[in-house]
């Protein structure tokens, strides 16, 4: 099926200079836009709290908000999400996670008379010799000199921010007698969100149990954002090699650049949608890579092959020829692809919607830069850096000539 006139050669190369300029202005604003007002980050690279209620009636978004920042969480995210089968579902994001913080485990060390952190409140008998923190920050373990007594355990541990105990007959639980063992169970940030929604919002409104609860803590995330910029580092320098092996070392220079230009702008895109930037979007984008790399690959080597066909024509002939033969095809790959991805954009939720949608930028990011991009920057770089060398190889066997012939 043939789109475009078969035989026709389309003047590609004669509008690389305009496009060159858009697309400059493209990669400087995404730039921009990483600084100020810079991405927004998911839970996944900043760490945080994730909660997905669907509630029974109608709230508003500034209910939730209210309610969430009345039982102590700052700064709480509320989106709405859409769904058909339940039009009150929100997706509820805040920035502290079940881990204690050092501030924290200090005050609860002092309340539970720490012998190293007890005050004069703390008397003799109630001295605790170890005050340990489980890594999620979800139960404390305490060892006393003496018979503990749960019930001032208790008490001890009420009114600390951002702490709660888990609702339960046996919480705090003495776990050891002999070794005076008490185990204090913590409520996480999910369980005082919901109780903080029911109190605010009434028992009818929220359901007995979220959709899903995740939390990830910022050190955590850290990694995760700096590991995620290192993957997209790592396969951009593999595709480099594999294009200067596969086909010449001018080559190469112009895919990499033209990956870049779709990462970055794929990035800027989806910070003017105000779009969330986490591991899917990575995954999306490293997609991305991979199929416009292809599509770049398929026409590098349509090139290669007319380099051969058509000696004594010049290089700008050459690409605009390939771009030529190869047009249909790319039009009907990539449409067929951004297709299948607009049905599970429209119909698609949560981070299948943010997938498909990136995908679909960058594919069609992918196709205007294998045309505007890779091929224009690869003659650019011919003419000024790789036609030098040639010619002064040539130069080199020229004047060695010359002198073999004096002798």
């Amino acid at each position: 099926m043939q789109f475009f006139p078969v035989g026709k050669t389309f003047d590609f190369m004669g509008s690389r200079r305009i496009f060159g300029v858009i697309s400059l202005f493209f990669v400087l604003g995404a730039i921009f836009l990483l600084f100020k007002p810079g991405p927004r980050l998911g839970t996944d690279f900043k760490g945080g709290t994730e909660v997905e209620v669907a509630f029974e009636k109608n709230v508003s978004p500034n209910e939730i908000r209210d309610a969430v920042m009345g039982v102590g969480f700052s700064r709480p995210d509320v989106v709405a999400v859409s769904d058909d089968k339940n039009p009150h579902r929100f997706l509820i994001r805040v920035q502290e996670v079940s881990a204690i913080e050092e501030a924290t485990k200090s005050e609860i060390d002092k309340r539970l008379c720490l012998a190293e952190a007890a005050t004069t409140e703390c008397p003799e008998e109630k001295l605790a010799r170890e005050v340990k923190f489980s890594p999620g920050g979800d139960k404390i373990t305490v060892r006393y000199s003496a018979p503990p007594d749960l019930k001032w355990v208790s008490e001890r541990m009420t009114g600390i921010h951002g702490v709660a105990l888990r609702e339960g007959k046996t919480n705090p639980l003495l776990q050891n007698a002999r070794d005076h063992k008490v185990e204090i169970q913590l409520k996480s940030k999910g369980g005082q969100i919901m109780d903080g929604l029911r109190s605010a919002l009434g028992e009818e409104a929220v359901p007995d149990h979220p959709l899903r609860v995740e939390w990830i803590g910022p050190k955590a995330g850290r990694l995760l954002r700096d590991a995620a910029i290192k993957s997209i580092l790592i396969a951009l320098v593999f595709i480099m090699a594999y294009i200067a092996l596969r086909f010449d070392l001018r080559f190469a220079p112009g895919a990499v650049f033209a990956l870049i230009h779709d990462s970055l702008v794929t990035v800027g895109v989806l910070i003017l949608l105000k779009r969330e930037i986490n591991l899917t979007t990575v995954a999306a984008i490293l997609t991305i890579v991979g199929y416009s790399v292809n599509d770049t690959v398929v026409v590098y080597d349509r090139v290669r092959e007319n380099l051969g066909k058509m000696r004594g024509a010049s290089f700008v002939k050459i690409i605009n020829t390939s771009l030529s033969e190869m047009l249909s095809r790319t039009v009907l790959t990539s449409g067929t692809t951004i297709f299948s991805l607009v049905a599970f954009f429209i119909w698609g939720t949560g981070t299948l919607e943010d997938f498909a949608l990136t995908l679909i930028i960058g594919l069609v990011l992918g196709t205007y830069s294998s045309i505007y991009i890779a091929l224009p920057l690869t003659d650019f770089l011919d003419r000024k850096f790789f036609a030098k060398m040639g010619g002064k190889k040539k130069k080199r066997k020229v004047s060695g000539r010359r002198a073999d012939a004096s002798v």
